[in-house]
């Protein structure tokens, strides 16, 4: 084990009946970086993020969080995780403080609601029910909540999916943003483009296995030097850059 990591993870497993879903994999976090699990749809990134939130059973191998063992205190882990719900997870017809001073209550925390929302750029709506959100206010918020109990840790799970080019930049400032307070954070994400701008390192993970792990920056070279060559020029700005310089970097809510 590594004593500088925050997160350590050796030979985990998850098998369902016959299938196993997560193949005997290890990797080390370390504090204060940005860690991305990437991967196809069934590759194991999901199930191997709901292990490490303790949301989910390991078949077998070690996962320490923080310094605490999963076997034996997960209750202390999830004391220093934050773990961003989906949509589900909120009552629909509260609104932002009422549902902030809630999950407050749960932590038995007192917080200042209006600086948390502050954060996430909503102080605007603060008396704005969670069914009224647009999606990228509601994934901003979500990420509030998971920076209540003031975690060490906090784990995204395709934190911009389904986000206009402007809340997905924007969710990525805040991201790095809470990265620069010495928060860890783990996330996965279909966008590439997101992974190689946010993380400082990537496990790539297929069938059930860590097939490549190290910065975006070498595994990019690695490729390169394999001989790769794309089928056409590079430019030096893509659509998404044209549609962010037209329409401006400013945040839009709404529809």
């Amino acid at each position: 084990m590594s004593s500088s990591a925050i997160i350590e993870v050796r030979d985990l497993r998850k098998k369902y009946g016959q299938f196993e879903a997560v193949k005997g994999i290890s990797f080390d976090v370390f504090p204060g970086e940005i860690f991305g699990l990437l991967g196809p749809n069934g590759a194991g990134k999901s199930t191997t993020l709901e292990i490490m939130e303790t949301l989910r059973e390991k078949t077998s191998g070690r996962v320490v969080i923080g310094g605490f063992d999963l076997d034996q205190e997960p209750a202390s882990i999830k004391k220093i995780i934050g773990v961003q719900l989906q949509a589900s997870g909120y009552y629909p017809g509260l609104n932002l403080v009422q549902l902030l001073e809630l999950f407050a209550g749960l932590y038995n925390r007192d917080i200042d609601t209006r600086a948390m929302l502050a954060l996430v750029n909503l102080e605007d709506k603060a008396k704005a029910r969670y069914k009224a959100l647009s999606g990228g206010q509601k994934q901003r918020f979500s990420i509030a909540t998971t920076l209540i109990n003031e975690p060490k840790i906090i784990f995204l799970d395709e934190p911009t999916t389904g986000l206009d080019p402007q809340a997905r930049r924007n969710l990525w400032e805040l991201i790095a943003a809470i990265r620069k307070k010495g928060t860890t954070v783990i996330l996965t994400t279909h966008y590439m483009d997101e992974a190689e701008k946010l993380c400082d390192r990537v496990a790539i993970i297929d069938k059930g296995n860590i097939i490549a792990m190290n910065t975006p920056d070498v595994l990019i070279d690695q490729l390169v030097a394999s001989g790769f060559e794309k089928p056409k020029e590079v430019k030096q700005a893509n659509l998404e850059d044209v549609f962010i310089n037209l329409t401006g970097h400013a945040l839009r809510d709404g529809d």
